[in-house]
């Protein structure tokens, strides 16, 4: 690939939807609303459901096909219990009840049906692919995964001393199965959690702050410096920093409320036309693009990045 050409490329990412679609377009107090923002490229960063229920899952399937993206990239999250069949084999029955049980090969099958293929939609396990845009021709390599810390019994989960992405270490029980590339190897990062420390926040039951990201997320993160990282997952931490890897410093991103009403979205350039663009391999845009609050309220906008990404030459 020939890094030195690259494509000004618009991405919008939204995460932790449970189920809930857009807003009338006429309900202007709500940043949330339809359509969602029209880019090339439509990330969701999982917690597709509120407990992976097959009309649950066709409802979100729903809402990707009508979104206007040449290209949907979508994972699961902890929520989407029938997503992760192995989890659902064991504990489907306590979380559904054991008198109708969901098909896990049938709701996955909403995500790579005929339809949903010719609708864009690409549904990413832990896996890194390369992809290619057909209208601009921006190849770009992502690494996803729908794995979180271990956190009161939902799918997808590790324990925290387990390391699922990074090479084998003294300190990590389980070798990653499959680690995130070093640099140059991705783009773009797509996991339902966050690393430790950025956009993680929570306050615990003494009403005390604590970061609950994961740590060897953060080391991937810090090995891998993609151009760009989407998560969601705490929902109290929705938000964008700009992290610089050489000097360590983060920068949070600030949005004008009435703007981001307006443009049913928070903006972000990162592209060459920005003031300052995005510096790969010194530069990290982390997202936490959870859609609905702590209570569960969809209060959140949808994030839009320009950003510049590779051209095949």
């Amino acid at each position: 690939m020939d890094t030195a050409k690259t494509v000004k490329t618009r991405l919008c990412m939204i995460s932790d939807t449970h189920t809930l679609t857009p807003f009338h377009s006429t309900l202007t107090s709500k940043a949330f609303r339809h359509p969602l923002p029209a880019a090339d490229i439509l990330l969701h960063a999982g917690d597709l459901t509120g407990i992976g229920r097959l009309p649950e899952h066709k409802i979100t399937v729903q809402m990707l096909i009508d979104a206007s993206a040449e290209l949907k990239l979508v994972i699961a999250g902890n929520h989407d219990i029938s997503l992760d069949s192995s989890y659902y084999a064991r504990r489907g029955a306590a979380r559904h009840g054991s008198a109708r049980l969901e098909n896990p090969e049938e709701i996955k099958a909403l995500y790579t049906s005929d339809a949903a293929r010719r609708a864009g939609i690409v549904y990413m396990e832990e896996e890194t692919r390369t992809f290619t845009l057909d209208s601009t021709g921006a190849q770009f390599t992502v690494y996803a995964s729908p794995y979180t810390p271990e956190f009161c019994g939902w799918a997808f989960a590790y324990e925290r001393d387990q390391d699922r992405f990074n090479p084998s270490t003294s300190s990590a029980q389980v070798q990653a199965r499959n680690p995130v590339p070093g640099f140059p190897g991705v783009d773009i990062m797509l996991t339902h959690g966050p690393p430790e420390g950025v956009l993680d926040e929570v306050n615990d039951y003494g009403g005390q702050k604590k970061n609950v990201g994961c740590e060897h997320l953060l080391n991937a993160c810090a090995r891998a410096r993609p151009r760009l990282h989407v998560f969601g997952h705490i929902h109290e931490g929705f938000g964008a920093v700009r992290q610089n890897w050489r000097t360590l410093k983060r920068e949070r991103i600030r949005q004008d409320q009435e703007t981001v009403l307006e443009q049913r979205s928070c903006y972000y350039d990162l592209s060459r036309d920005a003031e300052e663009p995005l510096v790969f391999g010194e530069e990290t845009l982390f997202v936490n693009a959870s859609v609905v609050n702590a209570r569960y309220k969809p209060e959140n906008a949808p994030w839009v990045v320009d950003l510049d990404l590779p051209v095949v030459t």
